[in-house]
């Protein structure tokens, strides 16, 4: 294998042509230093697993966020604008305030969140692109119950920036760095240990049984060996995170035979594309070096619409991989979902299940509720030291951190009844419980917003944040803003439910018995014109669809309906028995 780290191409036995965009050394000493008089970019979550993937060749053959003319292609035939296949746009998206300035030929510093800058970018085009026509052309809905979707119209900025990038370093990895392996240090792993024939598993969750029997088999009909490749960059919210994924991977290693698996982790920002991300899956591990990928049923795949009809076909991955087989330069390996024969102790695909032949299935909504029961978890479905990892990361509920997250109209009772809440819980609970009442938020941490809808959305966030982290940490929360907007509560709830429950309580008091009991008279106000953008009069109201407790002061005082949320946290597990 040749290398070359100045930014040239690398040629490599498994693979093509990698690109490496980090410059020699005299290089990134002179980008660091002309970075300091640049405009700086800090990126986003997302943005940092774009670019790491990249500036290590991962991303293959970009060489920066792509251009307008790039971006319009692959939206619309996944070819970038020489013909190359590539099926997802990779621009970089930005404020408008930030891209007002930048015209072709700028140049800026990409900065990471802690700070140091990443790489330097010659902008090429600078465009407002129509995020809803992205949506449907590259997911084929606008429907937001799509995590892809949501994403788009909701977290990413308006203006898209597209040019070519020098790289100074790769963002910094703190956890598992032996396991974290470049494309041309994974290419150069393969090479020493003689693997020619390598075929890959994408994997987002932990490995059961099933997973592992797919594997072995699919490693085995191939004559391979096999990558365990799991995605830690960014996932579906709700997903396992992946601390607690590559502690369950590490624990499976052992049942593979010697020298026949290797696990390393992809800096990936998933889209949740299905078909698409499949055939962008197929590109991206080609470029890690391997010569084969597992594609099985409804590969990245997000889950159903607001119908609850699946997004995509469960085997539309597979179909949309052949017709580009002969171009991809990487085969495809074919599998359909496997099931449990009891009576054989053993796993086979469905399709080579024989009439009379007894199944036996545990979906994953059926594990989590085995885990938060804390109920026995089947040996044919997970091998003890995987469930052994889980448990400990997902304790039964009653010892699971939650938040409790009120949400109403001004004057709603919503500090009300969250106050009665905290006393009933902590007459009940020994763990710390802490509340985060608007208006307190708004003193003590966002005293410098105002009430535009960014401001609104930034201290609704600052809300999850804090209250994300004391749930992490298996305490309670209970918070009482007014949470206009729909799309930032489902930002708070994904937010949350990553480390623990999420109660979404919404208080739907009328309007009329709100401006009735509105002491402090900013109803009157708004409704006189004094005061503008005023929830529930010239601002909107966006009531939860799907909250799980509703509650009507009008009817119930402040105790009866904190009583009403203190009993769907006992009948769901969430404060022990007898509570």
């Amino acid at each position: 294998m040749t290398t070359d780290p100045g930014g040239a191409s690398l040629i490599a036995p498994h693979g093509g042509q990698l690109k490496d965009l980090i410059a020699d050394e005299a290089g990134r000493a002179s980008l660091a230093s002309e970075a300091q008089a640049l405009v700086s970019w800090d990126l986003t979550p997302r943005q940092v697993c774009d670019i790491e993937l990249l500036l290590n060749g991962g991303f293959s053959p970009l060489d920066g966020f792509m251009t307008r003319a790039d971006y319009d292609r692959v939206c619309a035939e996944m070819r970038l604008a020489d013909g190359t296949l590539w099926p997802m746009p990779i621009p970089l998206d930005v404020t408008e305030a930030f891209g007002e300035g930048l015209v072709s030929g700028a140049r800026i510093a990409l900065r990471h969140p802690e700070g140091m800058v990443l790489a330097v970018m010659t902008v090429s085009d600078v465009w407002t692109p129509d995020r809803r026509a992205e949506a449907v052309a590259v997911f084929g809905t606008d429907d937001d119950f799509h995590p892809g979707v949501f994403s788009l119209l909701e977290g990413t900025n308006p203006v898209y920036v597209g040019g070519s990038i020098e790289g100074i370093e790769l963002p910094p990895q703190h956890s598992f760095p032996a396991l974290r392996r470049t494309p041309a240090e994974l290419r150069a792993l393969f090479e020493r240990r003689g693997w020619t024939d390598v075929v890959a598993f994408q994997t987002r969750n932990p490995m059961h049984r099933a997973h592992i029997e797919l594997t072995k088999r699919a490693a085995a009909q191939a004559g391979a060996k096999l990558l365990i490749h799991p995605v830690v960059g960014m996932t579906k919210p709700g997903d396992i995170d992946y601390f607690v994924r590559v502690r369950a991977y590490e624990a499976i290693l052992e049942r593979y035979p010697a020298d026949s698996t290797e696990l390393s982790l992809l800096p990936l920002a998933m889209r949740m594309g299905g078909p698409r991300e499949a055939l962008w899956h197929a590109i991206i591990r080609k470029n890690h070096g391997c010569t084969r990928l597992i594609v099985g049923r409804d590969h990245a795949g997000p889950g159903n619409d607001r119908s609850g009809k699946p997004f995509y076909g469960p085997y539309d991955a597979q179909e949309l991989l052949r017709e580009y087989r002969d171009e991809l330069g990487i085969e495809v390996v074919e599998f359909q979902e496997m099931v449990y024969l009891q009576a054989e102790d053993r796993y086979v695909p469905a399709p080579e299940v024989k009439d009379g032949q007894k199944v036996l299935s545990l979906s994953g909504t059926e594990l989590r509720r085995l885990l938060a029961e804390g109920e026995p978890v089947p040996e044919w479905f997970s091998y003890p030291e995987v469930v052994d990892v889980l448990r400990d990361a997902y304790p039964p509920r009653e010892r699971q951190g939650f938040t409790v997250f009120f949400t109403g109209l001004p004057s709603s009772g919503k500090s009300t009844v969250a106050n009665v809440l905290v006393s009933m819980l902590m007459e009940r609970s020994s763990r710390p419980i802490t509340l985060l009442d608007g208006d307190i938020v708004r003193k003590n941490l966002s005293s410098e917003l105002g009430f535009s809808k960014e401001h609104r959305d930034i201290n609704i966030k600052r809300i999850g944040f804090v209250a994300s982290e004391i749930t992490k940490h298996h305490g309670i929360a209970v918070c009482a803003p007014i949470a206009p907007y729909a799309a930032t509560r489902r930002e708070v709830r994904d937010m949350i439910s990553a480390y623990g429950g999420f109660v979404e309580v919404h208080v739907a008091t009328p309007l009329e018995v709100c401006e009735q009991r509105d002491r402090k008279g900013l109803y009157a106000q708004a409704r006189a014109g004094r005061i503008t953008g005023f929830t529930g009069i010239d601002d909107p109201y966006e009531a939860p669809e799907h909250a799980e407790v509703v509650i009507d002061t009008t009817t119930d005082s402040p105790a009866e309906s904190a009583e009403q949320v203190l009993r769907f946290l006992s009948d769901a597990g969430y404060l022990p028995a007898g509570h």
